[in-house]
């Protein structure tokens, strides 16, 4: 099994266009942190998105938070604390319940899952605060 891990969204069509060329599975994961949630992928490659990491644009006044896949959770949830706001979809972090390490989701997991936590009632699922995404298919 191969790991790729770009560090550019150019590196990850490529990886995306081979895997298809070759018609060869990918596991595509940010820090892994959900792997524990139903039966174990059978992949012959793993695509890892955590160098693609960051906060590339964050106005607060505006309420507008762009970040890279792989970027942390708890650096964004850190990021607007600072700036007394916070993620109104609540995403959950789900390291401690599957066994693993508090704080390794990626904003990529949540959004590519859709995973929100109890608000999700009243302020929506974390699809609905989406502005825009960039992705490969």
């Amino acid at each position: 099994m191969t790991t790729f891990t770009p560090s550019t969204s150019t590196e990850v069509l490529s990886t995306i266009a081979w895997a298809a060329a070759e018609e060869t599975s990918l596991e595509i994961l940010g820090h892994g942190s959900k792997r524990g949630i139903g039966r174990p992928l059978q992949t012959e490659h793993t695509l890892d998105l955590s160098k693609l990491s960051g906060v590339t644009l964050y106005e607060p006044a505006e309420l507008v938070l762009s970040a890279k896949a792989g970027t942390p959770l708890a650096d964004i949830e850190r990021l607007l604390a600072d700036n007394g706001q916070q993620l109104a979809f609540e995403p959950m972090d789900y390291g401690p319940l599957l066994g693993g390490e508090p704080g390794k989701g990626t904003i990529g997991g949540v959004l590519g899952a859709n995973l929100s936590g109890p608000r999700r009632l009243k302020a929506g699922a974390a699809r609905d605060h989406i502005l825009g995404i960039n992705v490969v298919s």
